[in-house]
């Protein structure tokens, strides 16, 4: 196992990285360029040995990682999973990345798990318990957590304030940071018909320590209005190009990860993306 004491990495460069797939492991130790770190999904690296932990322990040497939650059910009204939990400290025990983050979204109902991170409805109720749940999650991994907003297909009635409003809140209560996964904004404000760069203009952009981009898939509802789908399965569109450009201008460089974990292309189309976000990237670097 590694020591936590000597890894090399503290926090993420303001630079690219890509969702690491394990296809993808020879090529990204010959030829990484443009790509500077690397994020895991947790769930993949909770095992007990065998070549996913080996080929980690080994980029993790040369890369900073991040590691990117999607089972906590963070939003879920029960409790934690303790014994997920207890694996999660044990990879970022070992691991030591450099970020760690979840999804503000729930994927749990009494013993189910479902395979979505569906929404939440933006009341003082929610807000408790999840902050309740962050605090959880911080005080046993022992590290700060980034909070990812979600994408939305619906809005709740029951409401009583608006996303950022509540996210900027969680922040406040927990010392949590935020995620800004740019797709998701694009994808819930064109389903909801509201103005993204409004969004992104209201958002708590200092609180942000990491940026997502990744695909999604175009569809209509039953009215035949525009509906999309947050697949991670086909390149970035330029819309949200257009969007993340803003979002860097507005609040300077940020490490920014290409999602594709659908339909997962080979390295050298995955690169050219990271090449993209790279390119918008570098103005602000300067």
């Amino acid at each position: 196992m590694l020591d936590a004491s000597t890894h090399a990495f503290d926090r993420l460069p303001n630079a690219v990285g890509v969702g690491y797939k394990p296809q993808h492991f020879r090529d990204i130790l010959a030829d990484p360029a443009p790509v500077e770190w690397l994020e895991i999904h947790a769930e993949n690296y909770m095992g007990d040995g065998g070549r996913p932990l080996a080929q980690l322990r080994h980029l993790s040497e040369r890369f900073a990682i991040s590691v990117h939650g999607v089972g906590l059910s963070i939003g879920g009204e029960g409790p934690l999973d303790t014994e997920h939990l207890a694996r999660l400290k044990h990879l970022v025990g070992w691991l030591n990345p450099a970020s760690f983050s979840e999804h503000l979204a729930w994927s749990t109902h009494d013993s189910g798990f479902l395979n979505d991170l569906l929404p939440l409805p933006y009341t003082e109720a929610t807000l408790a318990r999840v902050a309740a749940h962050i605090d959880q999650v911080q005080d046993t991994v022992g590290r700060r957590m980034l909070l990812e907003n979600p994408s939305t297909y619906l809005a709740f009635d029951e409401s009583e304030m608006s996303e950022i409003e509540f996210l900027d809140d969680i922040t406040r209560r927990t010392g949590c940071g935020l995620l800004l996964d740019v797709n998701n904004v694009f994808v819930s404000a064109t389903n909801q018909n509201t103005d993204p760069v409004s969004y992104i203009e209201a958002f708590p952009i200092q609180k942000v320590g990491e940026i997502h981009l990744g695909g999604h898939d175009e569809d209509e509802d039953e009215t035949g209005a525009p509906l999309l789908i947050d697949s991670h399965g086909r390149e970035v569109v330029d819309p949200v190009w257009t969007l993340y450009a803003h979002t860097i201008a507005r609040g300077g460089p940020r490490p920014t990860l290409i999602e594709w974990d659908n339909d997962v292309p080979d390295w050298q189309a995955l690169a050219a993306e990271a090449r993209r976000a790279a390119d918008t990237l570098a103005p602000a670097l300067v």
